[in-house]
């Protein structure tokens, strides 16, 4: 019998686009033997739609056409089943569209990646695939991730962060701490992806420009001190965070000083003869796969992105991002993405898992992770309401 998988993608966020390309890649992997694919659509204003209008990639070049042809939906938990219904019925329109047995979020960045999405699906109780709500809001929120990363031991570059707003009340402090770790810099959002809004710094007004396009894109800034000369090498991790492994490592290269938007998704890939468009998704970035390291160093990348994904609480397909000293060999860690770009799907097949298999394992580890809290107390029964009693002056006075 096959499962009812719902994709979700889209989303408010920059990464909008970018989530209708992973989405619309993961849904061509799905077996359509085993899956019944739902697409459902997050609108920039958070409406969801759906419809099999949403899986043909040449619609989208007129979304606001698209969306007309497709059903704006909510979902609903009845009998304990999730369903798909109409927000809008005619007299004799349907009032159902079907039921949901698992979700696959492909939503990167804002309200998507950050446990927003994951929220929504655990109130409705429906089994979702990649990191939980607390996962995912940690591995989002780069000021936490990098605390808990330090915490447990973690190689990271010396960094501080700030409120954005803090900037004109806190400015000679946070110069200070600059000059501490010395130029250049780079600067993040706290919660953003795919490079907006980031950069590197190299004197005190280029920082402060900096920050203020930081900013501009969530309430904390991060700064970091910049390795160099510096290789990103990148490594995948599927499983839970009880048990994992650890894909083949991928070298990507930039065309500046900063692996920028149009590096990761529009640059031709190494070795194409050909350009690429952005429907390649992070497939598109300039890259090599299994890139010759110093001896020892590919090892201990895998084993770092296996302990990364352990002691953030990972789950499903993520990426681990690390900075590498290209004189030194001293690796550190930069990032975890918890809903990859394509879902990193290149370095599984370079690691003997192909996409369609990767698919099937996420989805097996949604179901898994379900059946597992299923066996958890999660409320506890007493009778504190059947003798509570209002103390006097709780009650509120009428007009």
């Amino acid at each position: 019998m096959k499962l009812n998988a719902a994709v979700f993608f889209g989303g408010e966020s920059v990464e909008h686009e970018v989530s209708v390309i992973s989405a619309h890649q993961a849904m061509n992997a799905m077996d359509s033997e085993k899956y019944n694919i739902i697409p459902i659509y997050v609108a920039k204003d958070r409406k969801l739609y759906c419809s099999d209008l949403l899986r043909d990639m040449k619609m989208y070049k007129d979304i606001p056409a698209l969306l007309k042809k497709c059903t704006q939906v909510t979902l609903v938990q009845e009998d304990n089943k999730v369903v798909v219904c109409p927000v809008h019925t005619g007299l004799f329109g349907r009032k159902e569209l079907g039921t949901i047995d698992v979700a696959v979020p492909v939503m990167h960045g804002t309200n998507g990646e950050d446990g927003t999405i994951q929220g929504f699906l655990e109130m409705l109780k429906l089994p979702y695939a990649g990191c939980d709500l607390i996962a995912a809001a940690v591995g989002q929120d780069k000021v936490l991730q990098k605390h808990t990363l330090e915490n447990s031991g973690l190689p990271i570059t010396k960094w501080f962060w700030y409120f954005g707003s803090e900037l004109e009340s806190h400015k000679d402090e946070i110069l200070a701490k600059v000059h501490e770790i010395g130029y250049p810099v780079i600067l993040k959002p706290a919660c953003t992806g795919s490079s907006v809004g980031i950069g590197i710094a190299h004197n005190d007004e280029e920082y402060l420009m900096q920050f203020e396009d930081s900013r501009q894109y969530d309430a904390k800034v991060i700064t970091e001190q910049v390795v160099k000369p510096m290789r990103e090498i990148n490594c995948s991790v599927l499983g839970s965070a009880e048990k994992a492994q650890a894909s083949v490592l991928e070298e990507v290269f930039s065309g500046g000083e900063l692996l920028d938007f149009h590096d990761k998704y529009e640059r031709k890939a190494k070795g194409s003869k050909t350009g690429t468009s952005a429907s390649k998704g992070m497939a598109s970035t300039s890259r090599i796969v299994d890139p010759d390291l110093p001896k020892g160093v590919s090892e201990k990348i895998r084993q770092l992105a296996l302990d990364t994904f352990r002691v953030l609480g990972s789950s499903g397909v993520c990426r681990i991002d690390f900075m590498m000293n290209a004189d030194t060999a001293d690796v550190f860690v930069n990032e975890i993405n918890t809903i990859p770009g394509s879902l990193a799907f290149y370095l599984w097949q370079a690691s003997g898992v192909s996409f369609p298999e990767l698919m099937d394992r996420i989805i097996e580890l949604a179901l898994d992770r379900e059946r597992e809290r299923s066996r958890r107390t999660y409320s506890y029964d007493t009778n504190l309401l059947s003798t509570y009693s209002e103390p006097a002056g709780a009650k509120g006075t009428k007009n």
